[in-house]
């Protein structure tokens, strides 16, 4: 059993959205600090939606310990923002802060020009910037929700792929961030669920559509992992029972998750990976 065994089960606790990592209890491991790199990103640029926080967090920390100079977009929390800057700074890469909403068309496209214009060029995009609000049926969700769901996990991600492609050069990587709930639905988040599956298929279709263009594009789907969005959209008592329903009966910290970006970031991990989905989703397993 690792260390990651041993993390306490959340309290029951609510956050207004959309959630700082301070204000969890507990804390969620999301700085790698026991993640040692090997140099597998050197001198590559990457971009990280969602970067403030949880997996973005992790993942921008873990490429930047990899040798990659890291932009990330991000809404609003600019404390989060701040530390995960610090933190990648703290291995000697360089980080750009990048705030805004990316659901809108125009930022979305800021965002890449910013990038590239702040890091001298783009070599890696993680779409991973998500919203969820949780419901109990269909008639429960707005159509103000339905489409700001859609506008931020799936539409930014077209929006900020497009303008990325024309600046990713041969041997690049996209890499998207899904969910279990992607995989099989969930009762309760079904906009967001549908959007987690439209990511898959995006996935799908972009690697076929880039191959030719030497991009890979591959997708990370989590289980449940404990970062600021669950406080911040669960009501407190589903918060407190979060994760236990997995056969391991936890949620995954940030940290957990990170590694599998790198894998698919880096060439001498995997070359000939692209429209692939992994699925760190503790222990749960699924037909297909």
């Amino acid at each position: 059993m690792n260390s990651f065994d041993d993390m306490p089960q959340p309290p029951a606790q609510e956050q207004p959205y959309p959630g700082e990592s301070d204000e969890m209890a507990p804390s969620p491991r999301d700085r790698m600090a026991d993640y040692t790199g090997r140099d597998l990103l050197q001198g590559r640029r990457a971009l990280v939606t969602g970067g403030d926080s949880g997996i973005g967090r992790a993942v921008a920390v873990a490429f930047a310990k990899e040798g990659a100079d890291v932009a990330i977009a991000y809404l609003e929390e600019h404390d989060d923002a701040r530390e995960t800057a610090k933190l990648v700074e703290a291995t000697g890469r360089r980080c750009v802060l990048l705030p805004g909403n990316l659901a809108e068309p125009d930022h979305c496209r800021e965002v890449v020009a910013q990038t590239v214009a702040q890091l001298g060029g783009l070599d890696l995009l993680v779409n991973n910037v998500a919203y969820q609000q949780n419901a109990n049926s269909l008639t429960e969700i707005s159509e103000e929700q339905w489409l700001h769901t859609f506008a931020v996990n799936i539409h930014s991600y077209y929006r900020v792929t497009r303008a990325a492609l024309e600046h990713l050069p041969e041997n690049s990587a996209i890499i998207n961030t899904a969910s279990i709930n992607g995989l099989k639905g969930n009762d309760h988040l079904i906009d967001y669920s549908a959007t987690k599956g439209a990511i898959i298929a995006f996935t799908y279709s972009m690697a076929q559509s880039l191959i030719k263009k030497r991009i890979r594009v591959n997708c990370v789907a989590p289980g449940p992992v404990w970062t600021p969005l669950i406080p911040a959209t669960f009501p407190a008592d589903k918060v407190q029972d979060f994760g236990q329903q997995v056969p391991m009966g936890r949620a995954a910290q940030p940290d957990e998750i990170a590694p599998s970006y790198v894998f698919f970031a880096s060439d001498q991990l995997s070359s000939y990976y692209t429209g692939e989905v992994l699925a760190p989703i503790g222990g749960v397993t699924l037909p297909g």
